[in-house]
């Protein structure tokens, strides 16, 4: 089941930005204070991360074939937050 929100990205007003899996909280990561991992996906069809940045202790080339650009950041979500949102992502 996802939930609708609205949510601005770079300055372009996103129309609809879905959570895929269940809410932070529900899964136990968040007391709701402060951060909260999470999926969305976007009205354009692509995906949005919230997660702890962690592109410093992985550097910038994490992968001989996965780069990190400048305007880019590697984040970390909990196993649950991924696991949570598998049956909502859609197969094309």
């Amino acid at each position: 089941m996802f939930e609708t929100v609205g949510c601005v990205i770079g300055g372009d007003q996103v129309k609809e930005v879905r959570r895929l899996g269940k809410p932070p909280k529900e899964l136990g990561n968040t007391i709701g204070v402060s951060g909260s991992p999470d999926i969305l996906e976007l009205d354009d069809g692509s995906f949005a991360v919230i997660g702890v940045d962690v592109t410093e202790e992985l550097g910038e080339i994490p992968l001989p074939d996965a780069r990190c650009a400048s305007n880019e950041r590697i984040v970390r979500i909990p196993r649950n937050t991924l696991l949570a949102a598998r049956n909502d992502i859609p197969e094309e």
